[in-house]
């Protein structure tokens, strides 16, 4: 009896120290969202001058304040630009370069755009490639290029996508979760 008593006393307790290991020996990677406040989109051509488009949201797109939108100037008619897209968080100082970030983690995003009036839609001008070397040419939308047609007014919308699914046909099936998003007014003379 003596015997089974010490066998049933040592099974349980071998199941509660089993019971006590530590599940921290993977923990779970938190990919934590930045901030960001300052969407910048420059556009240049060789046959017209540079347009700077920029959207300032003191407290980011899910805050109260609304955002400040500033477009430098008119794009001409029939051209073609060479865009890039710049992302600040400018609560920090020095400003934290969210680009960056981007760049480092060119696989889980990607732009997307949308475009109004006389603006065909763009192309992209960048790859997973060129940031990560991982031979993906799955998009990412820091680089693209914007065509004008005939003067007129219409709107230019940006929107980074966290964790998308690349390949994707557009924002209409890339799921994910939106870091920033801007509408911009532009004009075409």
């Amino acid at each position: 009896m003596k015997t089974i008593k010490l066998l049933a006393l040592f099974i349980t307790g071998s199941v509660l120290l089993a019971s006590c290991s530590s599940d921290d020996d993977n923990p779970e990677v938190i990919n934590e969202e930045e901030l960001i406040t300052t969407m910048t989109v420059t556009l240049i051509a060789d046959n017209a001058n540079d347009v700077v488009l920029e959207i300032f949201d003191e407290d980011g797109q899910d805050g109260p304040a609304e955002p400040n939108v500033k477009v430098s100037g008119s794009l001409k008619a029939n051209t073609t630009y060479a865009g890039t897209v710049q992302l600040e968080n400018e609560t920090e100082d020095p400003a934290e370069d969210i680009t960056e970030e981007v760049k480092e983690e060119a696989d889980e995003h990607q732009f997307f755009f949308a475009v109004t009036g006389n603006l065909n839609t763009p192309e992209y001008d960048d790859t997973e490639n060129d940031y990560l070397g991982n031979g993906s040419d799955n998009y990412v939308g820091i680089k693209f290029l914007l065509t004008t047609t005939e003067p007129g007014e219409g709107t230019f919308k940006v929107t980074l996508i966290h964790e998308p699914k690349k390949p994707n046909n557009g924002i209409s099936d890339a799921g994910g979760e939106t870091d920033a998003t801007a509408t911009f007014p532009v004009n075409v003379e």
